[in-house]
């Protein structure tokens, strides 16, 4: 498992989010300054520089669950509130748009570029807001810096990292079903078609040399595709070409996005088994968000403004019906995590969460998880 797949990882499913996020605000028609204000507010906390500076360290993957959680309080970082169906929802076509993602990948290192692509198209949301363009310069910049001088070997081990993360993951994407690019047991369709990756020549060719290193003989073979040779390079740097599209925003067209849940019945045994076995990894991960939510600090706002439900279904019978039908196996209040046994730790994360609270907004009830322990006891 990398050590570095991590921030790629948050970044390129927060970019995803933002994408969704800007699809349904406009889509249900809230007024701009308050679609503005939740966008704005969630890229703040998101690129956060203490939180970058965290992110940024050598650590493993965690679970899905920790992660989760993370996204549940970025989510909520505004004046928007998700209720627990429509969250469901939001982190499913997030996951599987960065599944396809990284799938489709022509070469390991690629995996940046989509990262630089989200970013690029994130700072296309803030382009009245020259304080966080700096902070998304800046975190790119750290990419740059971090994954620069990486090997070809290092970006296989973190596109490894991430698939492996995804690799149970088979939610039907209505999206994705039209434009044929899943079936329909939540498989991804990999393309025998378009652009080979850098530097790769178009397949088809078998070359043969002999001892002195001299080709002596050249064999074609059919390759059932219809491959491309790569026009350019994509651009590593804070600005510029990148040429793959992957990580750009489906969601520009106004598209309505449905999710479903596919799996056999053994997929949900085991899920269901890996929901009560316990965790050996609670302590650690615990840590982690505590590293983590400690750098996500919130800018303290003024004045009083009335907080708004955003809904990512198309009605809220749909909504009320997805969260009756959503089975008992895929709930993400799963592990029992006994966080109130280390009274240090309980203490070190009220501190945290304390600074976390946004100011002069509405108070969820705790039953919707704003308070962290209480969200790691119910998980």
């Amino acid at each position: 498992m990398s050590v570095r797949a991590l921030p790629l990882l948050f970044l390129n499913l927060g970019g995803e989010m933002l994408y969704i996020l800007d699809q349904r605000l406009r889509a249900q028609n809230i007024p701009g300054d308050k679609a503005r204000r939740v966008l704005h507010d969630i890229i703040l906390t998101m690129f956060n520089k203490s939180f970058i500076e965290e992110l940024l360290k050598p650590q493993e993957l965690y679970s899905k669950k920790a992660l989760r959680t993370i996204y549940d309080r970025l989510a909520h970082a505004s004046i928007m509130k998700l209720n627990q169906a429509s969250m469901d929802k939001l982190y499913d076509l997030m996951t599987m748009a960065l599944k396809y993602q990284v799938l489709l990948c022509p070469r390991p290192k690629d995996v940046l570029l989509v990262t630089f692509n989200h970013l690029d198209t994130i700072k296309g949301l803030i382009q009245d807001n020259p304080a966080l363009l700096h902070l998304v310069d800046e975190t790119l910049r750290q990419l740059i810096e971090v994954y620069g001088g990486l090997s070809a070997g290092e970006f296989q081990l973190i596109r490894q990292t991430l698939l492996t993360f995804f690799q149970d993951l088979h939610i039907r994407v209505s999206l994705f079903l039209k434009d044929k690019v899943q079936n329909s047991n939540g498989r991804f369709v990999l393309p025998v078609s378009g652009p080979v990756p850098w530097g790769i020549e178009v397949p088809g060719l078998i070359r043969m040399f002999d001892n002195k290193g001299e080709e002596v003989r050249r064999v074609e073979f059919p390759h059932g595709g219809n491959y491309v040779t790569a026009p350019k390079e994509g651009s590593f740097e804070v600005y510029g070409d990148r040429v793959l599209k992957l990580g750009t925003n489906m969601y520009s067209v106004n598209r309505p996005v449905e999710t479903h849940t596919s799996g056999t019945s053994k997929n949900l045994a085991s899920q269901t088994q890996q929901s009560i076995a316990p965790n050996p990894l609670a302590k650690e991960e615990l840590n982690f968000l505590a590293k983590l939510m400690g750098g996500m600090e919130i800018k303290k706002t003024s004045g009083p403004e009335p907080g708004f439900r955003l809904n990512l279904f198309t009605t809220d019978e749909e909504e009320e019906q997805a969260a009756l039908t959503r089975p008992e196996e895929l709930s993400h209040e799963v592990v029992n995590i006994q966080a109130t046994q280390d009274q240090q730790r309980n203490q070190e994360l009220a501190r945290i969460m304390g600074e976390f609270e946004v100011m002069d907004q509405p108070r969820w009830s705790a039953s919707k998880g704003d308070d962290l322990l209480a969200m790691m006891d119910e998980l």
